[in-house]
């Protein structure tokens, strides 16, 4: 996820609480310390309120035709992100050191401490936010066992790494909302219009660990009754095999291609989206923040012009 300096600058300027940061960042993209000397010159913005999401980077690195970074090179990226952030000179391989420059010029903030947290749904990365990070961002986990599942592997690797969990320990879900209308459907083309680009996302993902290993059991069984069918839809797409990630991802969580809203069922929509009355929505929320969800990442459709 990038996010430019004038909607930092921006931010900064015009608020005094929220806090600013990348939810997440595609590790992959940049190098460490890159990573590093941007957020620390957001945290000059807005000291104190600043924070850094990492992850493997799913999308933004398939759409270039590579594979997410492996969690264990994620360990050592983060490692080295925090050693940086803390001040440190550190060790990037090869002999080649570094730490942050021009700290004392006030192009960059270190003094207030940067939450590191890490962008998690398998087992190991999970794990590995127990281990290394100040908290988590999973995908659309808010139902309470995938909740208590998923914090049961944080827990896990933070034990695995004798470490105990900090009190503050945030578990951000990223997801959408939507409010029904008295009498309307899940289904409704208000609701499809404001969860598609995020129902297709999750759909995109699910299609990618099924080819992977062929296997229903990496699809989600909202999805299983059209996988067939989806899988049928992507051998069709007219870019050449050997490229086609460039037409699957098209649009990837901000627009859904009209070709694919046949999938847009009403069990789809619900997997990933709390969607309800406004009794049933909180309901919904009360019972992931019982589950450990500690706040809800809002994922909104990209506000494109009628055509």
């Amino acid at each position: 996820m990038y996010l430019g300096p004038l909607f930092f600058s921006g931010s900064a300027a015009h608020t005094e609480r929220i806090a600013l940061g990348p939810g997440v960042a595609a590790a992959g993209t940049r190098l460490a310390p890159v990573t590093a000397h941007s957020i620390a010159s957001v945290a000059k913005l807005a000291p104190g309120r600043t924070f850094l999401g990492i992850g493997t980077g799913h999308t933004s690195m398939r759409v270039m035709g590579r594979k997410p970074m492996p969690v264990g090179e994620l360990r050592t990226y983060v490692r080295t992100v925090r050693g940086l952030l803390a001040g440190e000179e550190v060790d990037l391989g090869g002999g080649a050191h570094t730490r942050v420059l021009i700290r004392d010029q006030g192009f960059v903030d270190l003094d207030h401490p940067i939450p590191v947290v890490v962008g998690a749904n398998g087992p190991r990365a999970l794990r590995l936010a127990g281990a290394e990070g100040d908290g988590v961002v999973p995908i659309a986990v808010t139902r309470p066992d995938e909740v208590e599942g998923a914090t049961e592997l944080v827990a896990e690797g933070a034990a695995r790494s004798g470490r105990a969990l900090p009190p503050d320990f945030a578990t951000t879900s990223m997801t959408n909302v939507v409010v029904l209308a008295e009498g309307e459907s899940a289904t409704s083309s208000r609701v499809l219009a404001m969860t598609d680009s995020w129902v297709g996302a999750a759909i995109h993902f699910a299609y990618e660990m099924w080819s992977i290993r062929e296997d229903e059991d990496a699809v989600p069984p909202p999805f299983r009754p059209f996988c067939e069918e989806y899988c049928a839809h992507v051998a069709g797409m007219e870019t050449p095999e050997d490229r086609r990630y460039l037409e699957l991802h098209d649009g990837h969580a901000t627009w859904l291609p009209a070709a694919e809203r046949t999938f847009l069922t009403e069990d789809a929509v619900r997997a990933v989206t709390i969607v309800g009355t406004v009794d049933e929505v909180v309901e919904q929320i009360r019972e992931a923040e019982q589950a450990g969800v500690t706040e809800l990442a809002l994922q909104t459709r990209w506000p494109l012009p009628e055509t």
